[in-house]
């Protein structure tokens, strides 16, 4: 189906490139602690920045499952549960320091990936679909443009693009498997996407843990930035299920060609 996009769909359609495309999270956790980012990351060990690779894997490869089963029976999901959630579990990560984000990573996550999916779950898609939590997982990688990610492509598109490959490995995989096919972290192609998707996810952790750790914020700072974080993914997530809804609807090339036309016009 291709079919031109009228001014509502266009209104929802830079609605949601402002939210795909906003301010770095870097900028906005700069902002929040009153301090670049570089001074935190001072203070985080090199041992850790290596950690949060395993850390950002694990809580990944775990998150799409227990998520979508703590929903199931829950018809619907408040945000600002999420947010509330979020907050208590980063004033513990941020009372501990370093050690309690060991703890506190995995939890934040799976409540991050709660938010997306019942982002979704409102856009119309079904969250039994493993094709719609795999789209769940790809909003972990998209972080917004910004100068502290240049090692990777961040615009919304370029990170779709990027993982494309990997998306339809995974997508033959669970349609061969089904839902059962998303909890097995070994299966190659599953384990190719969340390599992928955990490399950027990463990047934002590392943001993340710094902002946490600058000497005097401790708890406030890990209530605050996890409320920050929360919101970023939150955000994002409003904006990609508005996408893929407005592809279904129109045709993703229209979609994207109206997109970057959009943008263009910045």
């Amino acid at each position: 189906m291709n079919t031109p996009l009228d001014a509502a769909a266009l209104e929802e359609l830079a609605a949601a490139r402002a939210k795909l495309e906003a301010q770095s999270l870097a900028l906005r956790l700069s902002a929040l602690v009153g301090s670049p980012l570089e001074k935190g990351l001072r203070y985080l060990p090199a041992p850790w920045r290596n950690k949060l690779d395993g850390l950002a894997h694990d809580a990944l490869g775990r998150a799409m499952g227990i998520a979508a089963r703590s929903l199931v029976l829950q018809p619907r999901a408040s945000p600002r549960l999420h947010k509330v959630l979020g907050s208590v579990s980063g004033g513990a990560g941020g009372a501990f320091g370093l050690p309690g984000l060991a703890l506190e990573i995995p939890v934040s996550t799976v409540l991050i990936m709660r938010a997306i999916l019942a982002t979704a779950r409102e856009a119309g898609e079904d969250i039994d679909d493993p094709q719609v939590r795999l789209a769940a997982l790809e909003v972990f990688a998209l972080g917004g443009p910004g100068s502290a990610d240049d090692s990777v492509d961040t615009g919304y598109y370029a990170v779709r693009a990027a993982l494309a490959g990997a998306v339809s490995e995974a997508t033959r995989h669970v349609a061969s498997s089904g839902l059962a096919g998303l909890g097995e972290r070994g299966a190659p192609a599953i384990a190719r996407l969340i390599a992928l998707v955990a490399a950027r996810y990463k990047v934002q952790l590392t943001q993340k843990a710094a902002s946490m750790v600058v000497p005097g914020l401790g708890a406030a700072a890990g209530v605050a930035v996890n409320l920050m974080f929360m919101s970023h993914f939150q955000a994002v997530s409003e904006g990609h299920f508005a996408v893929r809804r407005l592809e279904r609807h129109h045709g993703a090339e229209v979609v994207r060609a109206a997109y970057q036309g959009l943008g263009a016009g910045t």
